[in-house]
């Protein structure tokens, strides 16, 4: 099955990704909610971090400082070296 995915930030032409790989189990896993700024969202991220953690997850919170740029490189590298998979709220 091939899944389409577009970037909003306005590509011109769509560049192939490899689709990362799934974690496994909650179990031990350290998972990343990121937050983009936008009302509500963290709300929504304390509800998905209670049920996290009642099915044995690590759980580290981002914040992306507004919603109306991409997060920076440096918080995009701390997420990607510190965590197993990412949530991102999208909440209004």
């Amino acid at each position: 099955m091939t899944i389409s995915v577009l970037d909003p930030t306005g590509e011109q032409v769509p560049a192939h990704r490899t689709r990362a790989q799934r974690i496994t189990s909650l179990e031990g896993a350290t998972i990343g909610l990121l937050d983009i700024s936008k009302p509500r969202g963290d709300v929504f991220l304390d509800t998905v971090q209670s049920l996290l953690e009642k099915k044995g997850a690590n759980v580290l919170r981002f914040t992306k400082p507004t919603f109306t740029k991409p997060a920076p490189v440096d918080l995009r590298h701390e997420i990607a070296t510190t965590c197993d998979a990412v949530i991102e709220a999208l909440a209004d």
